[in-house]
């Protein structure tokens, strides 16, 4: 038996054919120009989907249904993306139906975070683990709660938005609405926001040689010990490890998961994040739970798809 897992994203596209072992039969991707609407994009997804099923790899094994993680947010049971801000013109889209209508194979909808969680857990730095929290820090944070090996959905599919819990209630204005949220704070977007602001207020720094800076930049030369990269760089740090802290309070999942642009920095970002949050749980040995960074890569949105649909 194997699944075709579709990972729906802003930038890009991307769909494998995945067998009961998680092994990758066959792969694609295609940028998405989500700039082009709705029925652009659909056209797209069914293109790069059909193309692999097409395929010889595909043919040999039983493809019997079809996993998609899409940007959030999402109604699971009525099969409906609601209205993700990296896919403009997506409004309650009944996704499910228009692609079990388009493949004539059963489709099963999960939020890309929760998705992704759910193949770092099968496949990933998860194995072996019977709870994971998995956080991906990138242009936002996202999360994905997988307890006793089932993705934690909570309340109208709400649950995992590590991004948009209070850190600072003085903080900045997300855009979500809130204040302090530890996207506003931590996340790349952030990152590069906070470097501008510095810069704009004329604190002199190499990022000045930079056009556009990026939460790379601010990582390249806050190891080299830039003052305002190492300023912004140690501030995101603090902040994302009080949010692991609380979410290790609440949860105590055996693994902590880090995944997503930001988590390329490696031990940079890792080495300071243990530190922080070993000095905030006072009720549990910090190293209980290990934080680690992820391992499945840019397949990590198939696999979890793929992961969805061979659950159900």
């Amino acid at each position: 038996m194997a699944v075709l897992g579709i990972d729906i994203g802003g930038t890009k596209l991307a769909a494998g054919v995945v067998d009961a072992e998680g092994r990758m039969l066959a792969r694609d991707e295609v940028p998405t120009h989500a700039e082009e609407g709705l029925e652009p994009v659909l056209d797209r997804i069914v293109a790069l989907g059909r193309g692999l099923l097409s395929r010889p790899e595909a043919a040999a094994v039983a493809v019997r249904r079809i996993g998609v993680g899409c940007a959030g947010p999402v109604d699971l049971k009525a099969g409906l993306v609601l209205q993700p801000p990296n896919l403009p013109g997506w409004t309650r889209v009944p996704l499910t139906e228009r692609l079990e209508r388009a493949f004539g194979l059963p489709i099963v909808l999960e939020n890309d975070a929760n998705a992704a969680g759910l193949g770092e857990f099968r496949y990933g730095a998860g194995r072996g683990a019977r709870s994971i929290v998995y956080m991906t820090v990138s242009t936002g944070i996202g999360g994905g709660i997988i307890l006793d090996g089932r993705i934690w959905h909570g309340l109208k599919d709400a649950a995992g938005e590590i991004g948009h819990m209070t850190v600072d209630p003085d903080g900045p204005v997300c855009g979500c609405g809130n204040r302090g949220c530890l996207e506003a704070i931590a996340s790349g977007t952030s990152i590069a926001h906070r470097a501008k602001e510095a810069l704009a207020a004329g604190t002199p720094s190499e990022l000045q040689r930079v056009a556009h800076p990026t939460a790379a930049d601010v990582v390249r030369l806050a190891r080299e010990g830039d003052p305002v990269a190492s300023a912004v760089w140690d501030r995101a740090v603090r902040y994302l490890g009080i949010g692991v802290a609380a979410v290790i309070a609440i949860l105590a999942p055996e693994r902590i998961v880090i995944g997503g642009g930001v988590s390329r920095a490696g031990d940079f970002l890792f080495d300071p994040l243990r530190d922080h949050v070993r000095r905030r749980l006072k009720l549990m040995p910090a190293e209980a739970v290990p934080i680690l960074p992820a391992t499945l890569g840019p397949d990590v949105g198939i696999l979890g798809a793929a992961a969805v649909a061979l659950d159900a």
